[in-house]
């Protein structure tokens, strides 16, 4: 079919193709905030680089059956409330041993 056959319903289904699409990328680009914030409290938490933090989320992902987003809005709660599923807690404790500095270091001596 040409542009010129097009009639109301090709462009009534053009349109709810596209308001679909944009709410996709409504709620990508949401998850994508809200594992940078995660990634960026693993920088500060557990002091790791922005790569391993990502690394980190992405084996308690793995480990746990659950969605990385999912994952990383438990995390931020974590942070706002201090609450946080046990089985997460101990996921995220073991995926930055295994991916955190191999030594904190201490702290200056002044």
């Amino acid at each position: 079919m040409t542009e010129a056959n097009e009639g109301p319903s090709d462009d009534a289904d053009r349109i709810f193709e596209l308001q679909e699409e944009v709410e996709q990328l409504k709620e990508a680009v949401a998850s994508h905030a809200v594992v940078d914030q995660a990634i960026g409290m693993m920088v500060a938490l557990g002091r790791v680089s922005p790569d391993q933090g990502w690394v980190v989320l992405k084996d308690v992902s793995q480990h746990t059956n659950v969605k990385l987003r999912n994952v990383a809005e438990l995390i931020l709660i974590w942070g706002r409330d201090g609450e946080i599923p046990p089985e997460i807690s101990a996921e995220l404790e073991a995926a930055l041993d295994r991916h955190g500095p191999a030594q904190i270091p201490e702290a200056s001596q002044d």
